[in-house]
């Protein structure tokens, strides 16, 4: 049997690579993914059917998971520079803080709290 030498491949240099994706902006599947998380949210709401959106169901996260909103609120705070203050979000605001209170309050009386006993954070 007579073998045949393999093909020889033309050596062309790579092309340079392109200009690529502008910095700071996230590739598609990341924006994407991003999306449906927020549109998640939004539908869930408070209530689970879509009351107050996003905001309602940030809501909900801070009463129910307070640790995991800590988290989030960490990843935030250094936004806060940034953030303007207005009528619509200091009353956002408002409503979360009452809420948390309502919420720690409430935690304290069914863990069996009074005098001298403080809750713990976990």
């Amino acid at each position: 049997m007579k073998r045949t030498p393999p093909k020889q491949t033309s050596k062309k240099r790579p092309l340079p690579p392109g200009p690529g994706r502008p910095k700071g902006l996230p590739n598609k599947t990341t924006r994407a993914l991003k999306e449906a998380i927020l549109l998640a949210a939004e539908g869930v709401g408070e209530d689970g059917k879509g009351k107050e959106g996003l905001v309602g169901y940030l809501k909900r996260i801070a009463l129910r998971e307070p640790k995991s909103f800590c988290s989030l609120l960490g990843r935030v705070l250094p936004l806060q520079l940034q953030f303007d203050r207005n009528p619509i979000t200091d009353a956002v605001l408002d409503e979360l803080r009452i809420q948390a209170e309502r919420h720690r309050d409430a935690r304290f009386h069914s863990e069996g709290g009074g005098y001298g006993y403080e809750p713990s954070l976990h």
